[in-house]
């Protein structure tokens, strides 16, 4: 801790209020004197032994200094007596005639000590109040700030972030772009009597690049920018909230045109419920006065509310109609040519070796957002470091990228032969169950080395993006995510508890299947259960299953079936092709890590199973024979889905 850092906390103000108080105490306190008996007091006197005396009247008490210092009690000491024996105490102590005299003393109350014994409770009770209400003020405002606004204001002077830099969200960045122009000509727009929105809600998964697209409009249009994180509104006081949302808006006015820019919204705008904070709570009133502000914009105003959100699920219904939020803007993952893009952003200033092809880094990382892509580069380059090595590498690339996807690799988990042995053939049975399958990705990585919590994975990865999935598409899925367990019963009659994942999600694809999809004729295409994403408490927590017992137990069975045609599925690729699993599992336990090339060559002699049967919604409902028209040739169809990583193995 710095020295200044050390000198703003509170313990230099402690010491001095306690140096304080221990000045005034030691300035304003009397000599100590021993309290006697009264008899032995008068006897001091009569003896002689006695050099001062004091009679403090009004208290009935008698100082004495003696003459030599008494083993006892001291050369200080003190009595009190009862009022019938004054006369007595006085006639003791003039016969006796101390040799420093005596006085009679009629106490007067010290207007200075009684004063100071008044301000010093109310000092140091006023600095610790004044200490906790800055503290509570948010740091180094004064008390009175508590209702003003704590956004971070961004002006044209400031480093800027322009479009230039964002990559990946070409749809978005257009979309912003009309905001862009309307800050800086708003007439172009008002001379055919358009209306600039109000607001621009950002969605998306986190790491898609929703903080930087506000950044950029900002540093696109040169107007001030108010940033500020939804948190940031309510504080433990009532009415703090309402006050800073005034308060922000009041200052974007005054600057106008101006941005506001507010990061997790969902913190202050979510659904408004019985929720934790009951009906009326902080967090609502603050979420009210956001209403009224954004419903009081005057159109000549030139203030525009930028938010941004993952969870736009659980927003208030008020917050998102026509008026407030007007346009809404989703940002999602990249695909293949944006990955290129930002990686092409984030490799700028890094030593790359020559020869490293970013397209085929965007090829092996579908599904992943910006913020994964730079993580990506810069594990790269920490591992080029780590190395002392001067340029980042196709490997250094490959390590960053299954650092990513399944944690770093455990090199301090070591594993017995048969442990190994048994990690080998189910990760050999994922592999050659995707090789075999006619609707699978190829596999283009399997490994038995540890990372994260499992021991090993099987990396399957599209050609291209794609944006739906087939029926077909999903039965391979599964058949391949059975392929390992499948593979224990196989070569040693006792499975393990490391399929387990692998369980998990094919249930959970199966079940999708069932309730989601419509991909059974048992129960058609009927979507079975109202809830949207994660659920939300006040919202959703109360809910009831729309659907019947009888109902449920027809979709249990129909998962089941599901899951135990993929696993039957599983068995038969496996078992035909008993010496491919193991020569498979044998290149495993030899090199610990297959390439797509490796894995190809494995794979050249594989069965792979037969079309499935033709699937029908319903009996009555037969597939025509008639084909589709022919496709442009010059456009395109994706096929490519998220990246299958097995990220369990056997334990």
């Amino acid at each position: 801790m710095s020295f200044k850092k050390f000198l703003r906390g509170p313990i230099p103000w402690i010491v001095i209020a306690l140096l304080i108080v221990g000045v005034a105490f030691s300035f304003f306190m009397t000599p100590q004197y021993r309290p006697v008996q009264t008899d032995v007091g008068m006897d001091m006197i009569q003896d002689g032994r006695v050099e001062q005396a004091t009679i403090v009247d009004g208290e009935q008490r008698v100082d004495l200094v003696l003459s030599q210092a008494d083993a006892e009690f001291g050369q200080r000491v003190q009595f009190y007596y009862v009022a019938p024996r004054g006369d007595e105490v006085v006639e003791a102590i003039t016969a006796a005639d101390p040799s420093g005299g005596y006085i009679d003393e009629v106490p007067q109350a010290n207007w200075l000590l009684s004063m100071f014994g008044i301000l010093l409770p109310v000092l140091l009770l006023g600095g610790l109040f004044y200490f906790f209400m800055t503290r509570m003020a948010g740091g180094n405002k004064g008390v009175m700030q508590f209702g003003k606004s704590k956004a971070k204001l961004i002006t044209k002077d400031m480093p800027q972030v322009k479009f230039a830099d964002v990559a990946g969200a070409d749809e978005a960045v257009e979309e912003l772009g009309e905001i862009k122009e309307f800050l800086q000509d708003p007439t172009k727009f008002q001379a055919v009597g358009a209306r600039i929105p109000k607001g621009v809600l950002l969605y998306g998964a986190p790491g898609t690049g929703k903080t930087l697209l506000a950044r950029a409009v900002a540093g696109e249009a040169g107007v001030p920018f108010y940033s500020i994180s939804g948190s940031d509104f309510v504080e433990m006081f009532v009415g703090v909230g309402a006050s800073r949302v005034r308060d922000l808006f009041e200052q974007a006015k005054e600057n106008a045109p101006a941005i506001i820019f507010v990061d997790e919204i969902d913190a202050v705008g979510r659904h408004r419920g019985a929720g934790l904070g009951g009906g009326h709570d902080e967090r609502e009133q603050t979420l009210n006065q956001l209403l009224v502000e954004m419903d009081g914009f005057d159109v000549k105003t030139n203030v525009i509310l930028i938010a941004a959100t993952n969870r736009p699920d659980i927003l208030d219904p008020a917050l998102l109609r026509p008026g407030r939020f007007d346009r809404q803007i989703g940002v999602d993952a990249p695909d293949m040519k944006g990955r290129e893009t930002i990686l092409g952003v984030h490799a700028k200033g890094k030593p790359i070796a020559p020869g490293v092809d970013l397209s085929v880094l965007a090829r092996k990382t579908p599904g992943f957002t910006g913020a994964d892509l730079a993580n990506v580069l810069n594990e790269a380059a920490l591992l080029t470091a780590r190395n002392n090595e001067t340029q980042i590498t196709d490997e250094s690339l490959d390590e960053a990228v299954d650092r990513v996807m399944a944690g770093p690799q455990r090199r301090t988990r070591i594993m017995n032969d048969k442990e190994r042995l048994i990690t080998a053939y189910h990760e050999g049975g994922h592999a050659l169950a995707a090789a075999a399958m006619r609707h699978s990705d190829p596999v283009t990585k399997v490994t038995i080395l540890p990372r994260g919590r499992a021991l090993g994975y099987t990396m399957v990865l599209p050609v291209n993006d794609r944006y739906s999935v087939t029926r077909n598409e999903l039965l391979d899925q599964l058949t391949y995510a059975m392929g390992g367990r499948v593979a224990e019963e196989i070569v040693f009659h006792d499975p393990t508890t490391g399929a387990g994942n692998d369980i998990e999600k094919a249930t959970g694809i199966a079940r999708k299947m069932v309730t989601e999809y419509g991909m059974t004729s048992a129960i058609g295409a009927v979507k079975l259960g109202s809830a949207q994403g994660e659920q939300f408490f006040g919202r959703d927590t109360g809910s009831s299953r729309d659907y019947s017992d009888t109902l449920s137990e027809t979709v249990d069975r129909e998962v089941r079936a599901i899951i135990e045609q993929a696993h039957t599925e599983a068995w038969q690729v496996l078992n035909t092709n008993r010496d491919v699993l193991d020569r498979l599992a044998g290149e495993l336990l030899e090199r610990e890590t297959l390439d797509h090339l490796a894995l190809e060559e494995i794979f050249h002699d594989v069965q792979k199973l037969p079309e499935r049967p033709q699937w029908l919604s319903h009996p009555d409902r037969p597939v025509s024979d008639r084909p589709p028209i022919e496709l442009p040739v010059s456009q395109h169809v994706d096929e490519a889905v998220e990246p299958d990583v097995e990220s369990e193995a056997p334990a």
